[in-house]
């Protein structure tokens, strides 16, 4: 299932059913999983680990040495979980001694020419659309998705669920659940589309539309909203997760619409 004209190491390790095309190139320390397609002129480089049925369309580059001045060839990785697409010229850096990988979870679909960085880590089902810029060390929580032509400044942090709008600059932390966009960027309400085709029940959405209330448009400050939350509201998983955010969100979370920069 390798193309004669691609360039495989015989030390990768290459699951069964493996397709690889033409005038690719895969180095040693390589690990593909069973199903998985790999397009023409891909580069796979050492410290990468794919996972099950994914598939690489061509001109990707994936565990090229991070774009960082302190790395200094320490051995590190890339993982990519089952199902995940990365559509032509996406890059994918591997970690530094940092965290020591970049890790893409499963059912993710990376759109064309996006850049994910050292030590980043994105979840499940995420979608980053095409010519997304994803800085070192962010985290992107399962089911975001991200508009094209859009940019995290490194060390960001992206709730679960999340959207973000197509050409946004994220400059601050987006907490889960919510839409953002507009310029500067803020908050544009709840994902409830997005939850709604994820199971979430109407009474869900509507604590969750509450919580996010008392935050952006009770003109209290974050850390007094925070406060009425855990008072006023009984707690509850999403409750918990949302104050748990910002909690642990050193730069902020994004402002409400029309409340100034970030």
């Amino acid at each position: 299932m390798v193309h004669q004209l691609a360039a495989v190491d015989k030390r990768a390790k290459i699951k069964k059913n493996v397709i690889v095309e033409p005038f690719t190139t895969i180095a040693g320390d390589v690990e593909i999983g069973e199903g998985t397609w790999i397009g023409s002129n891909v580069t796979i480089m050492d410290g990468a680990r794919i996972g099950r049925n994914c598939r690489i369309f061509p001109g990707t580059v994936i565990s090229a040495v991070p774009q960082d001045l302190k790395f200094d060839g320490e051995d590190t990785q890339v993982i990519i979980g089952d199902g995940t697409t990365l559509r032509e010229c996406v890059t994918v850096n591997r970690g530094t001694k940092a965290l020591g990988f970049t890790k893409i979870g499963k059912d993710c679909l990376i759109m064309a020419t996006s850049h994910i960085a050292h030590d980043c880590i994105l979840g499940h089902n995420v979608i980053i659309a095409n010519g997304c810029g994803i800085a070192g060390h962010v985290e992107i929580g399962d089911y975001v998705v991200m508009g094209g032509l859009s940019a995290i400044q490194q060390f960001g942090k992206i709730g679960k669920h999340a959207m973000i709008s197509g050409g946004s600059l994220i400059r601050k932390d987006v907490p889960p659940y919510v839409k953002v966009g507009r310029d500067p960027i803020s908050y544009a309400g709840i994902n409830s589309v997005g939850l709604r085709r994820r199971g979430f029940t109407n009474d869900k959405i509507f604590e969750i539309q509450k919580i996010y209330r008392a935050i952006f448009q009770m003109k209290m400050n974050v850390s007094q909203a925070s406060s009425f939350i855990e008072k006023e509201m009984l707690p509850t998983a999403e409750r918990d997760e949302i104050l748990e955010f910002i909690k642990n969100s050193p730069s902020g979370i994004v402002k409400g619409y029309g409340t100034g920069k970030d």
